[in-house]
């Protein structure tokens, strides 16, 4: 299992930072699987560092540009809502465990189109402990790290 890992880890390419976010590519530069953009939550809040993560990303073989994934700082209560809020609109998402998404394409590409307008955002649900939680991220070069990621994953 370790050579795949380390095959996997090999095969990522960062394309550029912008501000807290980052752009990479997985595969060769002429057939990347995967492009993405992804971000923590900032280093001083009190999620960081539980490995939770914000990302959008672009899977060329899929035809599936700009989908939604967050990891979540805690797992959730079975059965709660988790909500995804960018200014004065928010999201339900889909959770499994500590994994959220869109629930379609077209919530994706709506969630997208607020953070490229948004200053932040936070993903809010119930821990499994039963106690609320939300996890924040700035937006401050979403939108150039989505961008960067898409132009490096076109379509064919």
């Amino acid at each position: 299992m370790l050579p795949a890992v380390a095959t996997a880890a090999t095969d990522r390419t960062a394309i550029a930072i912008f501000r807290t976010w980052g752009a990479f590519r997985e595969g060769s530069a002429d057939a990347p699987s995967r492009c993405y953009a992804i971000t923590e939550p900032p280093p001083n809040s009190a999620n960081a560092g539980h490995d939770a993560f914000a990302s959008v990303a672009s899977w060329p073989g899929k035809r599936i540009r700009a989908q939604l994934a967050i990891r979540l700082s805690h797992p959730t209560r079975d059965g709660s809502a988790v909500t995804l809020s960018i200014g004065n609109v928010a999201f339900p998402l889909i959770v499994r465990g500590q994994d959220a998404w869109a629930h379609d394409r077209r919530q994706d590409a709506a969630i997208v189109s607020a953070m490229r307008s948004g200053s932040s955002m936070s993903v809010s649900a119930v821990g499994a402990n039963g106690n609320p939680f939300a996890d924040g991220y700035r937006l401050r070069g979403a939108a150039s790290a989505i961008d960067a990621a898409s132009l490096a994953c076109p379509m064919r």
